[in-house]
């Protein structure tokens, strides 16, 4: 039952990622600017996220099934207007009408989670799905500029306007309906069970954590690790496609390393937010050795970026155990809104920051731009960070407890 719906997720985090890969095509092909760049590939992101606080209404009420066929079929026009796109207004639609499809890509599977997999093990489950999303960054690297110079990226993206197509037909096929029925509920008891989640205090607590971290790391590294590699270790497209695809490896290994040890130390008594901390504070560290510029470590410190940028994601079951299961999808994707409208400013504002800075003689992006737009958002994560454990309550989940 969650294989389709990792199969999804592996697109959703394709069609996030791959315009890392094909940022120099669209720069000579239609002439967009770094800023322009940003916005683009990041409206993908605000799209996901205006659609987070109806997706969670949806799911709670009809399900992941029939919720996340129907977005994928938006998803694939989305990307088939892309592929035949010759201006930036054609493109941004369609990079649009990709992020609303996917909205649930990742959500929808964390709902069947909850439907299916006991709650000890959903952790395990969640990063089994999460998973899926790090061969699709795999994918979305390397393997993806290796297609582009075969086919071009127009073919590339009619070849995945059928791929979604595909998955949104064996979700159908093969997903039964919500095994678990609530008692059914009416419009306006869905909208009072999203206010309980947005007055709460302890999601007030977590919630602009995992924004401010995970925010952060999407958007650096579905766009402007790319060009950092490019621009600022000097790179050709084949090495920094390579690059990409091994941090795309360090995420993979991120998400199964989290989910086991996230997995055996609840079952021992200990804490998911002390486990997600841990993973916090190595991440900040990869964040300050890739703004020091360390190049001589590129590939070590990127590996460390993409394998512990995933730790912020265990706050989701744990949000799920500490609301309950009944207000489990609307509590994951109000959290899921915050974040990836962060993730969409910091996408778009290190652009913004970049095109700030005069290019090379060569034409090539500043690498005094990266520091200093990579700075700013490290800073905020951190002072987040402080903030949330200054005043971090002792809160148990209710369903833990």
């Amino acid at each position: 039952m969650l294989l389709p719906f990792s199969l999804g997720y592996l697109l959703s985090y394709l069609f996030r990622a791959v315009n890392a890969i094909i940022a120099p095509n669209l720069v000579t092909d239609i002439g967009l600017s770094a800023g322009q760049l940003g916005f683009l590939t990041s409206v993908y992101l605000l799209a996901f996220a205006a659609f987070q606080l109806p997706l969670g209404v949806l799911l709670d009420r009809y399900g992941p099934r029939r919720v996340q066929v129907a977005l994928f079929c938006c998803a694939a026009s989305g990307s088939l207007i892309f592929a035949l796109a010759n201006s930036m207004g054609l493109l941004t639609l369609g990079r649009a009408l990709i992020g609303l499809g996917f909205a649930g890509g990742l959500m929808a599977g964390f709902k069947a989670v909850v439907l299916w997999v006991p709650e000890p093990r959903r952790a395990l489950a969640n990063s089994c799905i999460l998973t899926f999303g790090g061969i699709g960054i795999i994918i979305s690297t390397l393997p993806a500029e290796l297609a582009v110079q075969w086919a071009g990226w127009r073919s590339v993206f009619i070849g995945l306007t059928g791929a979604t197509a595909a998955v949104a037909l064996l979700i159908l096929l093969i997903v039964p309906e919500r095994s678990i029925k609530f008692e059914q509920s009416n419009l306006r008891q869905q909208l009072s069970g999203l206010r309980t989640i947005l007055g709460d205090r302890v999601f007030w607590k977590i919630a602009p954590l995992v924004t401010t971290v995970q925010g952060s790391y999407i958007g650096i590294q579905t766009l402007w690790a790319g060009p950092w590699f490019r621009n600022v270790a000097q790179l050709d497209r084949e090495d920094a496609a390579f690059h990409l695809m091994i941090m795309a490896v360090a995420f993979l290994v991120g998400t199964i390393t989290t989910g086991v040890i996230a997995d055996w130390l609840t079952r021992r008594g200990f804490d998911l937010l002390t486990v997600m901390n841990c993973f916090i504070l190595l991440f900040f560290m990869s964040q300050i050795a890739i703004i020091s510029e360390l190049t001589s470590l590129k590939m070590l410190i990127w590996f460390v970026f993409g394998a512990t940028g995933v730790g912020a994601i265990i706050a989701y079951p744990w949000m799920s155990g500490y609301f309950g299961m009944e207000l489990s999808g609307r509590s994951n994707t109000a959290m899921n809104l915050l974040l990836f409208l962060f993730a969409f400013l910091v996408q778009y504002l290190i652009g913004e920051i970049i095109d700030l800075f005069p290019l090379s003689a060569s034409g090539s992006y500043a690498p005094r731009g990266f520091q200093v737009s990579f700075g700013v958002f490290l800073i905020i994560q951190m002072t987040v960070f402080t903030w949330y454990l200054i005043d971090r309550p002792s809160y148990k989940s209710k369903d833990f407890a």
